[in-house]
């Protein structure tokens, strides 16, 4: 089967100019050809717009992990800055699973402690698990997401307060 590169580059570019991230060609009797366009990477933290911005104060809870610490620093702490919080969103479009197998412990909850590059959750795309990792130290404020549900790419997964850097 001969695919014509420009024929290719056509479609690709009919693709971005209307925003398509899938085309199927079928020809009677013919081959089948199937185009998806994946999305570049996403870089850094994508910003919020204001108005989905939540602004009430949330009092973080000690971790289980952290009872009985000589440090009762946590639960002196002032509440929560929501609209500082670090969106983890989908680096890919698939299967959002909050644990490593079905009936396992999830990764983290609502409340979990998380360091920079601890594992959140996986995407399963193509048969393969793509871990979800944390670019911050904080605490997950919010899952965003649930267990099972079909992610977009881009899409807020959950949500971390970040720790303050000394």
């Amino acid at each position: 089967m001969d695919i014509d590169a420009k024929k290719l580059n056509d479609i690709a570019a009919l693709m971005e100019a209307h925003g398509l991230s899938r085309v199927r060609l079928a020809e009677e009797d013919g081959p089948v050809i199937e185009l998806e366009r994946m999305s570049a990477p996403m870089v850094g933290v994508a910003a919020v717009p204001e108005a989905s911005v939540v602004a009430a104060p949330v009092v973080p809870t000690p971790s289980p992990a952290l009872e009985g610490a000589a440090d009762d620093s946590i639960a002196d702490s002032a509440p929560l800055d929501m609209a500082s919080a670090v969106e983890v969103n989908a680096p890919m479009v698939g299967v959002f699973y909050v644990a490593p197998s079905p009936g396992a412990e999830p990764f983290v909850k609502k409340g979990s402690r998380v360091r920079r590059g601890d594992t959140l959750c996986v995407i399963e795309a193509m048969k393969l698990m793509n871990e979800v990792t944390a670019e911050v130290d904080g605490e997950i404020v919010d899952v965003c997401a649930n267990d099972g549900d079909l992610v977009e790419y881009g899409c807020c997964l959950m949500k971390i307060a970040a720790d303050e850097e000394a």
